[in-house]
C-alpha cells in the first residue's frame, strides 16, 4: 500500500508544555488490565503491507508496548492461507531463536501483546476468520472497519460499513459472539464515509454497538474514508467523542509524526490511547523517545549506529520472514523512511531506492552507517 508520508499540519503547542503534560500522565489503569503488558498509552497500527513481524519486531526492540497485524482477510484465513504463517506472532520466534519463551524473550524476539487484525465482507466470514486468530496465539481481535484503500471498499471491507451500519453491527456481534469472552476485542473505524449529518449518524451507531456488545476499546481515525491520508486528521471531532463518551475507552489515530505527537492527541482530545501508523515507519526510535518524555527526559535522535543497528536487525528479520529475494524488495520501502534520520538524508535515500539485491543493502548500510562514515 502507498501512503502519503506528509504531516498535514503543525503545532504551536510549546515543547515544555507537551514534556510537562507527557510527564505527568498516568496510562488509563483499563488498558493493562485487559490487556496486560500494554503499559503506556500509544502503539504501533496495522499498516497494510508494512507491520508484518519483522517490523513489528523491530518496534519492539524500541518501547513499543503492543501492536496489531495487517488487516488479514477472513476468506484467506479460513482457506488456510498466507496470512496464518506471515503474521503469526510466535513465528519469528521459532524460527530466529530457540523456540522456548525464555529464549525468544531474551533474544527481543517476543511479539506479544499483540492483536489479530481481520477484514472481510460478512459477518459469518469475519466471525470464523476471528475465531482463527484466537486459536494462533493473539492476545487480543481487531476488526477493521476503517480501510479506506479503494479495491478494500469496492469489495465492501473496510470503511465501506460506515455507509451500511446494520451490516457492520450485524458482523461486531458476530465477532463477539464467537470469540472467547476472555479474548478482549476492539475495533479500527474512520469518523465516517465523509463529512455529511447521515455519516455521522452511521458512525455514532456502529461505534455505540461495539461497547454494547462488549468490545474493549475503538481506536478511531479522525479522516473520512473518502479523505484516505489526505488533508488534516480532524482532532477536535475526537475531543467532542470522548466528551460525548466520556465512560468509554477511547483510542485516537491520525496525524502522528513524532513522539510530541502522542501526547498533543493525548491532551487536547483526551482519548486514553494513540494509535502510532505512518510515523513509525522506519522510525521505531518515536516510541522510544515517547517514553522518554513520560519518564521526564529529553527524548534523542537516533545516533548513527543505533540506525545501522535497526536496520541490519530489520533486514536480518525481514529474510528470515520472507526469504532474501522478496526481503530485498520489501526493504526498499523502510529504507527510504530510515533515510530520513540520517545525516544526508537524500544521498542515502536514492542509494536505497535503487537497491536490487540483499548484498547491495548490506553493501550501502556499511557504506552510510559504519563508524567511519564521512558524515
Amino acid at each position: 500500500m502507498s501512503v502519503n508520508m506528509q504531516p498535514s499540519e503543525a503545532s504551536d503547542q510549546s515543547s515544555d508544555d507537551i514534556a510537562r503534560f507527557a510527564n505527568e500522565l498516568v496510562i488509563d489503569e483499563r488498558i493493562p488490565r485487559i490487556c496486560p503488558g500494554f503499559d503506556v498509552p500509544f502503539y504501533q497500527a496495522g499498516l497494510a503491507g508494512y507491520s508484518d513481524g519483522a517490523m513489528r519486531l523491530i518496534a519492539r526492540k524500541h518501547g513499543c508496548p503492543f501492536c496489531v497485524t495487517e488487516a488479514l482477510l477472513d476468506r484467506t484465513l479460513i482457506n488456510g492461507g498466507k496470512g496464518r504463517r506471515r503474521e503469526d506472532p510466535n513465528l519469528l520466534a521459532e524460527e530466529a531463536a530457540s523456540g522456548d519463551i525464555e529464549g525468544n524473550t531474551a533474544a527481543g524476539l517476543d511479539d506479544h501483546p499483540i492483536a489479530g487484525q481481520v477484514i472481510g465482507t460478512n459477518p459469518d466470514e469475519m466471525a470464523k476468520g476471528a475465531l482463527i486468530l484466537s486459536e494462533m496465539g493473539y492476545d487480543m481481535i481487531d476488526v477493521n472497519l476503517a480501510c479506506p484503500v479503494k479495491k478494500v471498499r469496492r469489495r465492501n471491507r473496510g470503511g465501506h460499513f460506515l455507509c451500511a451500519p446494520q451490516e457492520a453491527c450485524d458482523i461486531l456481534s458476530a465477532v463477539r459472539e464467537i470469540v472467547p469472552c476472555k479474548l478482549p476485542i476492539s475495533v479500527k473505524m474512520r469518523r465516517g464515509w465523509d463529512d455529511t449529518k447521515l455519516s455521522e449518524k452511521n458512525f455514532y451507531t456502529v461505534f455505540d454497538h461495539a461497547y454494547e456488545v462488549g468490545f474493549s476499546w475503538v481506536t478511531v481515525h479522525a479522516r473520512t474514508v473518502e479523505q484516505r491520508y489526505k488533508g488534516p486528521s480532524r482532532w477536535a471531532f475526537l475531543q467532542q467523542l470522548v466528551e460525548s463518551r466520556s465512560d468509554r475507552l477511547i483510542f485516537g489515530s491520525g496525524d502522528i509524526w513524532c513522539a510530541a505527537d502522542i501526547f498533543r492527541m493525548l491532551e487536547q482530545t483526551g482519548v486514553k490511547g494513540v494509535s502510532v501508523a505512518r510515523g513509525c515507519i522506519g522510525n521505531p526510535w518515536i516510541f522510544m523517545q515517547a517514553r522518554a518524555l513520560m519518564a521526564g527526559k529529553k527524548p534523542k535522535p537516533p545516533t548513527l549506529e543505533e540506525q545501522r543497528s535497526a536496520l541490519l536487525d530489520h533486514i536480518d528479520l525481514c529474510i528470515r520472514l520472507h526469504g532474501e529475494k522478496p526481503a530485498s524488495r520489501m526493504m526498499r520501502k523502510f529504507g527510504i523512511r530510515f533515510a530520513t534520520h540520517h545525516p544526508t538524508p537524500e544521498e542515502v535515500k536514492n542509494e536505497f531506492i535503487q537497491v536490487e539485491s540483499m548484498q547491495g543493502w548490506k553493501s550501502v548500510v556499511e557504506e552510510y552507517y559504519s563508524p567511519r562514515s564521512n558524515c
